[in-house]
């Protein structure tokens, strides 16, 4: 990196061809998860025999753990060895999953299929929103997050549809799981064409502030998880965020339909919630670049805690729509911002590693989602499960307000 030349200009507009082509490649990574979202419960029950509730627990823990602890490495590895190196060789680990999925002849390589997804999204997903945060200046981040999560949002959500008809017009398997072997290589050609944003990082790097410095991942384990107040916070604001999509995945359809609703109908209000969470990225990230990150952060998980109680207390199909809505704007006002944060904090040569790390408590949430979502539902209830993770949203809120200092800076 040290021979880097230090040329290269910062700025979307200035890397507009990069960072399209960065936006196309995270719609073909968002539609890996889209190509399984809509499959695996329904082929878990009509093929193994699983009632779709533990299949959807199941490969959520076994996604949100995989996902989440090679987050945390895919971030040093990358200051190490390059983006685009990492991205690519996700790419080639995504392939394993849509055969996996075709030859599985019992629920176990389902499992193992979808670690092997979560290894793919974990080094996928996090290049494509690391390479966008080298070309963007400090005042497009949020921009730049938005947009990168707005792609993958519509990856997942076309995948879901598309997978869905497929599936309804030929069978669940193997039929739809061609595409994802399409997918993979489409995008790991998108992703040889892509130019390495090594030179933009090195001159972000020259120009920062700060001092450059040596320090081990360990070090930047510690600084995001617990000892800077703004980092450790942004840290357990997304934990939460995934830990409340977790036991939304995976507890939202049963608790609908034992509401009366049509199967029909709790497909639409389920549809709902990540299609707001997708479109409003594409405004509260360019939002935060204007008006600060901690604003949104806090407000944002306090939309979160509301809506959840009340999904729980109202009773009709149209108030459960409107709760839906209200929960995607919340986690929309916050997904895109803390990456944001994050990158706003943390020096340029180990913000890879950092965001690894937020990324790691962050997608760890899904797996605790579904953990605490079993247990608590199983024991209590269902409304008392929902009703405790709104409640952790709501202490994540009160906590970003206490302790996170605005981390945007205007140059």
């Amino acid at each position: 990196m040290n021979h880097c030349d230090t040329s290269a200009q910062i700025g979307i507009k200035e890397n507009v061809i990069t960072f399209s082509l960065l936006l196309i490649i995270n719609v073909f990574v968002g539609a890996m998860v889209g190509l399984e979202r809509t499959i695996l419960p329904i082929l878990g029950e009509e093929k193994f025999g699983l009632v779709s509730t533990s299949a959807a627990l199941s490969f959520i823990v076994s996604f949100g753990f995989s996902k989440a602890i090679v987050n945390f490495f895919a971030g040093s590895v990358a200051d190490r060895f390059g983006r685009k190196h990492v991205l690519l060789f996700g790419w080639a680990v995504g392939l394993v999953v849509p055969v996996l999925v075709m030859v599985a002849h019992a629920w176990w390589v389902i499992a193992v299929a979808n670690i092997f997804l979560g290894i793919n999204q974990a080094l996928t997903w996090s290049m494509t929103v690391n390479m966008k945060v080298d070309l963007a200046k400090s005042s497009q981040r949020g921009l730049a997050v938005g947009l990168n999560e707005f792609a993958g949002y519509v990856g997942v959500a076309l995948l879901a549809v598309i997978s869905g008809y497929v599936a309804s017009t030929f069978s669940y398997g193997p039929e739809p799981f061609y595409i994802g072997i399409g997918i993979v290589i489409v995008g790991f050609l998108l992703s040889l064409l892509v130019n390495n944003t090594e030179e933009h990082l090195s001159v972000q790097t020259n120009e920062h502030k700060r001092s450059s410095q040596t320090i081990s991942t360990l070090d930047v384990l510690k600084k995001t998880t617990w000892q800077d107040k703004s980092l450790s916070s942004s840290s357990f604001a997304g934990l939460t965020t995934n830990l409340k999509d977790g036991m939304a995945w995976g507890l939202f359809p049963t608790f609908l339909a034992s509401g009366g609703l049509t199967i029909a109908q709790v497909g639409t209000v389920v549809a709902v919630y990540p299609a707001a969470w997708g479109v409003f990225q594409l405004f509260t990230g360019i939002w935060s670049d204007r008006i600060g990150r901690k604003k949104l952060i806090v407000v944002g998980m306090f939309v979160q805690a509301f809506s959840l109680w009340f999904i729980v207390f109202v009773q009709a199909y149209w108030l459960w729509i409107i709760g839906a809505a209200m929960l995607g704007v919340g986690t929309a006002m916050v997904y895109p911002v803390l990456i944001a944060s994050i990158s706003d904090v943390a020096h340029p040569q180990w913000r890879a590693t950092s965001l690894g790390v937020y990324r790691f408590w962050r997608d760890s949430g899904y797996a605790f989602g579904a953990i605490i979502a079993g247990i608590v539902a199983d024991t209590l209830s269902i409304h008392w499960a929902i009703g405790l993770v709104g409640g952790l949203s709501l202490l994540a809120g009160v906590l970003s307000f206490v302790r996170m200092k605005e981390t945007l800076v205007i140059k």
